[in-house]
C-alpha cells in the first residue's frame, strides 16, 4: 500500500497521462490509481466509489444566468452527463449532487446483453480521448426500470434508448424500451449513432428514421406524461444527411437533436490505440462535433433546441458550444482525465464567460457567434 501511495503522489505531481488541472489533490491522486488500471475496470470502480460516497459531490450547481430551459425541461444548469458513464442507472443519486444539469444514463437495450468482447475501452491519454467498442451492453430495461423507479426526484434524468444487437425488429425495441421506462424519465434520446453495434448507423437514414421515430413518438404519446425525445447523431455525417435529419426531426415532431455521439475518423491521433476499433470520444472529436452542431442550427434556422456533446473539458469550449447553437451541452470523457471536480469548475468559468458578453441568462449567447463555426 506504501508503495503504491508513493505511486499515487508522484502521478499526482506529474501529467501521468492525466489533465487534472484545477483538481483537489485527493482527485488527482484517485485518478492517477485509477489510470494505473485496466480502462473498463477503472471505469467501475469510479462508479463504486461514486455510489459509496467516496467522491466529494458539489450538490446542486446553479444562478439566474446559468438556470435555463431546454425542451421544456427546467435545467438548474445547461452542463449535462453524457450517456454512457452510467450505463444501468446505478449511481442516480449521487450523479443528482454531482452538479449537473441533467443526467442521462444507458443506453438500454429491451433485454440485457453482454456486448462485445474484452477489452474494448481504450484511454488515449497522449490526445486526451477514449475509444470504446462497448456495443451496447448492460442489464436491460427491467432492472434498469427498477433503479429508475426510485430516482432522486430533484434531478433531470433521461435515457438513452438502445436496440437489441440480436433483434428481429431494432426500430420496435426503441419504443419497447421508452414505454417500459418512460414514466420514471423527465426525456428520452434515441440513439441511432453507435458504431459499436452492426448496422445500427444504418437506421440514420431518412426512410428508416422516419419509420423509427414514428414508433418511439406513438409509444411516448401513450405515456400518462408524455416528455421530450431527442435524437442523437453520428459526427460523421454529410451535409446532405445533415438536411434530411432536420427535415425528419421537424416531421417526427422531435423535441430536439444531440449533436454528437463519437466519431470513425482517427486523423491527428498519436496515442498507440489510435487503430482499435471503436467510437472516438474526448478532445479530437471537439471540432468536428462543433461544427455539425452550428450546421444543424443554421439548416434549422435556430428553431430545433441542439446538445452539444464532443470533447468539452473546459468552460471555454462549452461555452463554444453554445455561442455555436447549442441550448445545453452533455460531457464524459473529459472525466476520466479531469474528475467530477470538471463540473463546478465549468459551471464557474461559464459563468464569468457570460458576465464578460453581457448576457445575463446563457440562453442569450445560443447560437450568438454559429458564422464562426460554418
Amino acid at each position: 500500500m506504501g508503495t503504491a501511495f508513493a505511486d499515487a503522489e508522484r502521478c499526482a505531481s506529474i501529467p501521468c497521462g492525466v489533465g487534472m488541472s484545477g483538481a483537489p489533490l485527493s482527485e488527482r491522486i484517485g485518478l492517477a490509481l485509477l489510470h494505473r488500471l485496466d480502462p473498463e475496470r477503472a471505469h467501475g470502480l469510479a462508479l463504486r466509489a461514486l455510489r459509496s460516497g467516496l467522491v466529494p459531490s458539489s450538490g446542486v450547481i446553479t444562478s439566474p444566468r446559468l438556470r435555463c430551459n431546454v425542451a421544456g425541461l427546467t435545467l438548474p444548469n445547461p452542463i449535462g452527463l453524457a450517456a454512457g458513464f452510467d450505463k444501468n442507472a446505478e449511481a442516480l443519486r449521487p450523479l443528482a449532487r454531482s452538479g449537473f444539469g441533467m443526467i442521462e444514463v444507458g443506453a438500454i437495450t429491451p433485454r440485457a446483453q453482454v456486448g462485445n468482447p474484452r477489452p474494448r475501452l481504450f484511454r488515449l491519454s497522449a490526445d486526451r480521448a477514449v475509444i470504446n467498442r462497448f456495443g451496447f451492453n448492460n442489464q436491460g430495461m427491467e432492472a434498469a426500470a427498477q433503479r429508475l423507479a426510485n430516482r432522486p426526484k430533484d434531478a433531470v434524468i433521461g435515457l438513452n434508448l438502445g436496440a437489441n444487437k440480436d433483434s428481429d425488429d431494432r426500430a420496435e425495441d426503441f419504443a419497447r424500451v421508452l414505454a417500459h421506462c418512460g414514466q420514471y424519465l423527465d426525456f428520452a434520446t434515441v440513439n441511432v449513432s453507435s458504431p459499436n453495434t452492426e448496422k445500427l448507423r444504418d437506421l440514420q437514414g431518412p426512410k428508416a428514421l422516419s419509420a423509427l421515430l414514428a414508433g418511439v413518438m406513438e409509444a411516448r404519446n401513450w405515456l400518462q406524461r408524455p416528455i421530450p425525445v431527442f435524437l442523437k447523431i453520428a459526427p460523421d455525417l454529410d451535409d446532405a444527411a445533415l438536411e434530411d435529419i432536420v427535415e425528419v426531426a421537424r416531421g417526427a415532431h422531435l423535441s430536439g437533436i444531440i449533436a454528437t455521439n463519437t466519431t470513425l475518423d482517427r486523423n491527428g491521433l498519436s496515442a498507440s490505440a489510435r487503430d482499435e476499433a471503436g467510437g472516438l470520444s474526448g478532445a479530437p472529436l471537439f471540432e468536428k462535433s462543433t461544427k455539425v452542431l452550428a450546421r444543424l442550427s443554421q439548416l434549422s434556422d435556430g428553431n430545433i433546441p441542439l446538445i452539444g456533446v464532443g470533447g468539452i473539458s473546459s468552460a471555454e469550449q462549452a461555452y463554444a458550444k453554445i455561442c455555436a447553437g447549442a441550448s445545453a451541452v452533455q460531457l464524459y470523457s473529459a472525466l476520466v482525465y479531469e474528475g467530477m471536480s470538471l463540473i463546478p469548475r465549468i459551471a464557474a468559468g461559464l459563468e464569468r464567460l457570460l458576465e464578460a458578453d453581457g448576457h445575463t441568462n446563457v440562453m442569450q449567447a445560443i447560437g450568438s457567434k454559429r458564422e464562426d463555426w460554418l
